[in-house]
């Protein structure tokens, strides 16, 4: 059952997103982020979980930061022209988990459960990132610039040597956020395509492996799962995530390869080319080990909604095989 006192926070949490990127000021975009916050710091705490306290009080004092930073930057724009976007889009990158301030994500990822790992992988990074389209000059795009290249590398490589399905899952986040910065670089639409296609991706795998309690690398092929399907299922998701074709996460990744092939950016491509071969990799020595290790024989049966649900997640993977299968069907 549903706690109604997080639902309430939860809606409150939609709320202050939709005040930041709605607001015609910083200071009403504050107010959103701090209303955020607020009603964020409850959904996290749990008594289910010991490490939700310690969770909760990380992403606190780092969001409590941001929002200093950026109240800070109103007295420097006396002094300085240029000063007051830099800050603004420093605090903005630390509250979004971007590197090189990311150094709080993986840990706050690991003592949540996977519903509000889904939050904070998505609904989290909107206002943050919308806000950081608004800071606009040379200083702040060698700053995208640098962050985007940061998040790839470090969320590529760093992932390498985890065990921990959550950790995985944080420092994919974080590559992917080195994307969504080139993505908001040329366009919101572009980027408003790839937040989707990565939300939806992210959040199958969450609520599968919330739903089968899975939390380690380990047991994705020691573990029952209730059919095939679920199994099938979830590997497919993690190859989509990587963005392999012809699974729907290459579709995003395509368009943005393409406009910065378009708009001449060659270095920035090139870092972000490389580490999604890297990310791809550990996504592959996830879904291998888990298809090539033996599993307990498989004898349960799923119900008529589990089924739907499974088929609407295999479908959606492969959108990109079915949609020119289709537009020749119906021409």
């Amino acid at each position: 059952m549903l706690n109604p006192a997080q639902v309430l926070f939860f809606f409150t949490l939609i709320l202050g997103t939709l005040i930041t990127f709605s607001s015609s000021s910083w200071f009403t975009a504050w107010l959103g982020l701090e209303l955020n916050l607020l009603s964020f710091i409850p959904i996290i705490s749990s008594k289910f979980n010991q490490y939700s306290a310690e969770a909760s009080l990380k992403y606190f004092l780092i969001q409590a930061l941001g929002s200093a930073i950026i109240l800070s930057s109103a007295p420097s724009f006396l002094l300085f022209e240029s000063s007051p976007n830099l800050l603004i889009c420093l605090a903005l990158l630390l509250k979004m988990g971007a590197a090189p301030v990311h150094f709080w994500f993986p840990s706050v990822m690991e003592g949540m459960n996977w519903p509000q790992c889904i939050i904070l992988m998505t609904i989290q990074k909107v206002a943050p990132m919308l806000m950081l389209s608004y800071t606009h000059s040379p200083l702040t795009l060698s700053l995208i610039f640098f962050a985007s290249a940061a998040s790839s590398l470090i969320g590529s490589i760093s992932g390498l040597n985890q065990t921990l399905i959550r950790k995985i899952m944080a420092y994919s986040s974080i590559n992917h956020m080195a994307w969504m910065l080139a993505a908001i670089h040329i366009n919101e639409m572009m980027w408003m395509t790839y937040f989707l296609v990565y939300s939806l991706i992210s959040s199958s795998i969450a609520l599968i492996m919330h739903s089968q309690q899975i939390f380690h690398f380990n047991q994705l092929s020691s573990h029952n799962f209730k059919t095939p399907g679920i199994k099938m299922v979830t590997l497919i998701s993690f190859l989509s995530l990587g963005g392999l074709p012809p699974f729907l996460g290459f579709i995003p990744k395509w368009l943005v390869i393409q406009e910065l092939s378009n708009n001449k950016a060659f270095i920035w491509l090139s870092i972000l080319l490389i580490s999604a071969l890297i990310t791809l990799f550990y996504y592959l020595r996830v879904t291998l080990s888990t298809l090539t290790l033996s599993s307990p024989k498989i004898k349960n049966t799923l119900p008529s909604s589990s089924k739907t649900l499974l088929s609407s997640i295999l479908f959606i993977n492969f959108f990109p095989i079915f949609l020119p299968l289709s537009l020749t069907f119906f021409t």
